[in-house]
Parts: C-alpha cells; sequence; structure tokens
C-alpha cells in the first residue's frame, strides 16, 4: 500500500523538520511510482519534493501523503495550491491535519474536483504525535516513565536501580528525544536527579529539566520549579515552544497526572525482581479505571518495556 511508503519516508526522516511535524509524500502516476520525498528541514513540505520530482508526471497522478496537505500560508505557500497547479487527480492521506490554522487541505481539493480519501492510519498519527497533542490541545504530549520490579516496586532494597543498564541507556535516549524531562519534588529531595541526557546523541541539545511541586529547590539545582496547578504549568508550557514532557516521577505525582487526565503514553520498564519488601509502588489511586490503547512489549536486556497510550493517538 503506498501510503505506507509515504509513512516509511516520514519514519526515515523523523524529527529532520522539527518543530514542525515530518511528512512523507509519494507520486503515483500510471502504477508506477514517479516522485516522492519527505519534508526538509527548513524547506519543502514533502508534497512539493515528491511532485518536483515527479515532474510533467504529476498532472493526472494519485499522491500519497501521510498527513493531510497544509491550506495555509506559513514559511511555504499552501501544499493544497501547489497540488492543484499540478493537476494532480487523487490525493490519499493517512491522516488529517489537527492544526485549526492550516487544516481544511482536503476540502478544498474536494471542491476543486480532485477525489480524496482519508485512510486514518494509526501508525501517520503517532509519527507526530507530540506535535499533534501540542498543536490541537495546547498543551506538550506527555510520557509517564516508570521502572517497576514484577511486584510492582519503584525501588529494590540495597541496590540504586530498578531496571538494567539497557534500560537506563533507554531512558536516556528518551531524554534526548523529548523537550523537556520532569520530577516531582519529593524525587528531587531523596534523589537529587541530574535529569539530563548522558552518553547518547543530542540533536536537539539536552531537554529543558523540571521539577513539580512546592519549593524550593536544593542549592544549585539544575531544574526549573513549576509550582502552579499541572494544567496551567502545562499550558506555559506548551507557549513556550515544550512540545513533548517526559515524566520521570514517584507515584504522587504519577497519580496526579494520571488523575488529571494529563497523560498520553505510559513506559513501563518492568525488571526480573521481586522486591519483597515494603516501599513505593507504582500503584496510583485513580477515580475511575483507564483503559489502555495499542499495548506493545519490547525485550530490553533482561527487562521487558511495556508501552501504551493513555489516550489513543
Amino acid at each position: 500500500m503506498t501510503i505506507a511508503r509515504a509513512v516509511a519516508l516520514a519514519d526515515e526522516a523523523a524529527g529532520r523538520a522539527y518543530p514542525k511535524p515530518t511528512v512523507g509524500a509519494v507520486v503515483v502516476s500510471e502504477g508506477e511510482v514517479v516522485g516522492e520525498g519527505a519534508t526538509e528541514a527548513g524547506g519543502r513540505h514533502a508534497e512539493a519534493v515528491a511532485l518536483d520530482a515527479a515532474g510533467e508526471r504529476a498532472r493526472g497522478a494519485t499522491l500519497y501523503v501521510s498527513m493531510e496537505p497544509c491550506a495555509h500560508w506559513g514559511t511555504t505557500p499552501p501544499c493544497v495550491d501547489r497540488i492543484l497547479a499540478d493537476g494532480v487527480a487523487r490525493v490519499v492521506v493517512g491522516s488529517r491535519d489537527p492544526n485549526p490554522e492550516a487544516a481544511g487541505g482536503l476540502e478544498r481539493l474536494a471542491e476543486a474536483g480532485v477525489d480524496v480519501e482519508v485512510v486514518d492510519s494509526p501508525a501517520a498519527r503517532r509519527q507526530n504525535e507530540a506535535w499533534r497533542v501540542w498543536v490541537s490541545e495546547r498543551r506538550p504530549f506527555v510520557v509517564l516513565k516508570a521502572a517497576v520490579t514484577l511486584d510492582g516496586r519503584m525501588a529494590v532494597p540495597g541496590a540504586r536501580w530498578v531496571t538494567g543498564e539497557p534500560s537506563r541507556r533507554r531512558v536516556h535516549e528518551l531524554r534526548a528525544s523529548v523537550d523537556a524531562v520532569a520530577v516531582g519534588m519529593g524525587t528531587v529531595r531523596a534523589d537529587a536527579p541530574r535529569l539530563d541526557a548522558r552518553d547518547v546523541e543530542t540533536p536537539r541539545g539536552q531537554p529543558r529539566r523540571l521539577a513539580f511541586g512546592r519549593g524550593p529547590l536544593p542549592e544549585g539545582s539544575p531544574l526549573e520549579l513549576r509550582s502552579g496547578p499541572l494544567a496551567e504549568e502545562l499550558a506555559a508550557l506548551a507557549a513556550e515552544g515544550v512540545q513533548s514532557l517526559l515524566l520521570e516521577s514517584g507515584p504522587s505525582l504519577a497519580e496526579a497526572f494520571l488523575d488529571a487526565d494529563l497523560v498520553d503514553k505510559l513506559l513501563l520498564f518492568v525488571a526480573p525482581l521481586l522486591a519483597g519488601a515494603d516501599g513505593p509502588a507504582f500503584a496510583p489511586r485513580l477515580r475511575s479505571p483507564r483503559r489502555l490503547h495499542l499495548l506493545h512489549t519490547e525485550p530490553v536486556g533482561e527487562d521487558v518495556l511495556l508501552e501504551a497510550y493513555v489516550h489513543e493517538p
């Protein structure tokens, strides 16, 4: 399916267009791929890259795009205008554009006589999941990460770490991929965490490092204190350009975020250990059950990573 190729092109270029979404596009004429591409860093959108490659063969062709073509002027002209100018006959998209300023591209194409179709691909929606939440809900996409034993404890007596080195490295990679990392003040007082990404590539630079809760921060702490209501703090962070937030909190802050319905994705690193003792447990007491979506499991060294969405993307 050619929409899968458009999604694959965006995957290969993941993050290239940050802070804008990365999109993939494919032009097919008479059963042959005649042009393809992905969003450029600070340059052309995927549709323009693919149409430039297709040239005259774009006329009467089908354009497959991982996300709905934009219908507004930003740093580039509307992709809809280019599609119409090149005479594309059919447009198939993997996801709608959630940006209220740019949406409506399919309606404009349909009004101009172009055949349009929405495949609604979960893979296409997940590609730009942080940007999609940020632009539509005006808050960061929140990923809650926790490391636990098989009996649900977040600490092991006499051990500094719950999980193994491969899982800890994955956490540093996660930090390098988000705009901000946060803990609660209880974690700050207990562990004095640095929250930086270490020994991994950091193409965006180091994330912002935050602490939610009542201060003061310890002298010399590298963290920013955020003491307001969670929803207000997230809105303020979004206004400052923070699209994604990794929450590495203890049970209290995790419970507060979950109960306020402010978590989008859950990452649970499960170690093959039984703590067998009292201690902090990952057991948020919620006012109502939460059904998770798209559960995925992955071995990470001797641990297992459970990934699931609280809000279906």
